[in-house]
């Protein structure tokens, strides 16, 4: 246990979904009659860790959210941040909105995520200040220029592919993202990379996967069909 320390989860639905190619905001699709945000949420309102959540989403879509979240019954507080421009501004705001020791940051379209995923990321918060979850690359994977050169091969055993939860120190992740604001990153874990922290990498599974195309829909449908 993290005796004493407050932590927030924070799930991420204010993207456009622009590859999946529905013109619709995939985390409200829905999978054996429940949205997929509601697979996250109950997972988080499930944990024994999380204090609150925090839901970064589109100002738009916000009475949508509070119908769900009526509906489905989350007892957990809950506050819903309106986004940003892009997935680090929302991060942003969302942890200027809580006082929490910890976040943990979660993308609302991974509606396969696991309780042994939340806890360990959480308990992992006692040695390290960043932990993600991630699973080893299947596949050799080539760096090239801009023009498609090759220019690097990376070691298979050495490359993973990072997922989410990631969880940080508040404090820690709030500097970062002021320090760095104008430099672009993919995920949280480059903002205290650029520090010199050392992330620590939880093995986790291939069933984590996010919907980015309508095809890994299907994919996730069958998952939970098992």
């Amino acid at each position: 246990m993290i005796e004493g320390k407050q932590v927030t989860a924070i799930l991420l639905i204010a993207g456009n979904s622009t590859r999946y190619g529905q013109n619709r905001n995939k985390n409200f699709e829905i999978i054996d009659k429940k949205p997929v945000i509601f697979y996250s949420l109950a997972a988080f309102e499930e944990n024994e860790y999380i204090d609150d959540i925090i839901i970064g989403s589109k100002k738009k879509e916000k009475s949508r959210i509070e119908k769900i979240l009526k509906e489905e019954k989350i007892k957990k507080p809950i506050k819903i941040i309106e986004g940003g421009a892009s997935r680090q501004e929302t991060v942003y705001h969302c942890i200027q909105n809580t006082k929490a020791d910890f976040v943990l940051i979660h993308d609302g379209a991974r509606p396969l995520l696991k309780q042994q995923y939340i806890s360990q990321c959480i308990e992992s918060m006692k040695e390290w200040k960043g932990v993600t979850i991630g699973v080893p690359s299947k596949d050799t994977i080539k760096i090239t220029n801009e023009e498609g050169i090759v220019i690097q091969t990376t070691k298979r055993n050495h490359t993973w592919a990072v997922q989410t939860p990631q969880c940080f120190e508040r404090k820690t992740l709030l500097k970062m993202h002021e320090k760095y604001k104008q430099e672009e990153v993919t995920d949280d874990c480059m903002l205290l990379e650029k520090e010199g922290e050392k992330i620590k990498i939880i093995k986790g599974d291939y069933t984590n996967i996010k919907i980015t195309t309508y095809e890994d829909l299907k994919t996730i449908k069958g998952f939970l069909g098992k």
